[in-house]
């Protein structure tokens, strides 16, 4: 009987954490210099429910939000969004001058080539937030298009 529960348990957290993955493709973040202080996280996801990221976090940096980059009568502003919507079927880029994951007050700097962990923060259609683990390469300062330094930004 203790066997069955717990073969049932285990099936149960194997279902759960399935709902939970989004395919994420791409991920990567920018280099630093050694005075720099943060960051961003890119990547593509894309999911097969309805979710939304709400957020994330890293144990490279003290403080990681979901930022979205947008034109606001004229002037480009950064601010930190509470939630962004995955449609089934559509990726979602998250990419300089658009939605990212800020990495700010960064332990140490980040090199090219270094590994950086970002643990997503998913919450499905039933509220529940679950999480996803994903490595990200560190790529060179000048990748991807330029995106304004984290202090240049409006918030």
């Amino acid at each position: 009987m203790r066997i069955r529960f717990i073969t049932v348990a285990f099936a149960s957290l194997f279902s759960l954490m399935a709902h939970a993955q989004v395919n994420v493709t791409d991920p990567w973040v920018r280099a630093t210099t050694p005075q720099q202080k943060a960051t961003g996280a890119f990547m593509k996801l894309e999911s097969n429910k309805p979710m939304k990221l709400v957020g994330a976090r890293s144990p490279v940096a003290n403080v990681v939000e979901v930022h979205e980059m947008a034109t606001v009568e004229g002037i480009m502003k950064m601010r930190p969004v509470a939630a962004v919507p995955l449609t089934p079927g559509q990726a979602l880029e998250l990419k300089p001058g658009s939605y990212h994951i800020m990495l700010m007050d960064l332990k140490a700097p980040v090199s090219t080539g270094q590994k950086v962990s970002v643990t997503l923060m998913l919450e499905n259609e039933q509220k529940v937030v679950q999480e996803q683990v994903v490595e990200a390469e560190v790529r060179p300062l000048n990748a991807a298009a330029a995106m304004p330094a984290h202090g240049q930004a409006q918030h």
